[in-house]
């Protein structure tokens, strides 16, 4: 089967079906592009890695740049990105009138409370599925080192009025200057 086929088909399947998220996608994102050998977990874990700091949702950004990586151009990042998108936008936007028109309903009431857990175990799956030997695997003076970073980061973020953004920006800074 063509690529972008097989792009188009795997990222409606996720975009159909990654309810809760980018994070909540990750797990149905290995499973059509790791599993299916397009890209190693080694791969997938960077692209996850690159996906979060980009601007916009993990789960497109992650779809442009497997795309891209698995066809090897631009045209299968449009297809991976549409595909991922289109199922979502459909499903709100025929949806959205009657949850509007219906919201008070029971039906829609229970609907929703039974999502909720499920994105809940999606998003923990995603955590889980990141703890892999690739992030986890050796200890070295690098590690501990950035672990420390990211420990300060948070504690600076957490107890001071610091903005994020120049949170981020130093971290990236004595990163920088350490490594």
């Amino acid at each position: 089967m063509n690529v972008y086929l097989k792009l188009l088909w795997a990222y409606l399947k996720i975009g159909l079906f990654g309810f809760g998220g980018g994070y909540a996608m990750l797990s149905l994102i290995q499973s059509e592009v790791v599993d299916s050998g397009w890209i190693t977990n080694q791969m997938f874990t960077d692209i996850v890695a690159i996906s979060q700091m980009t601007p916009g949702p993990i789960g497109i950004n992650s779809a442009t740049y497997i795309g891209y990586v698995v066809s090897g151009n631009v045209l299968g990042s449009i297809v991976a990105t549409l595909a991922v998108v289109l199922p979502p936008f459909l499903l709100v936007l025929f949806a959205s009138h009657y949850i509007q028109r219906h919201k008070d309903s029971a039906l829609i009431k229970g609907a929703f409370m039974g999502l909720r857990p499920v994105v809940v175990g999606l998003i923990a799956s995603a955590a889980l599925l990141l703890m892999n030997s690739e992030n986890f695997g050796y200890v070295s003076a690098d590690r501990l080192v950035a672990i420390a970073i990211c420990v300060v980061s948070f504690l600076i973020v957490y107890f001071t009025r610091l903005h994020p953004i120049l949170v981020i920006v130093l971290a990236g800074v004595a990163g920088f200057l350490i490594f």
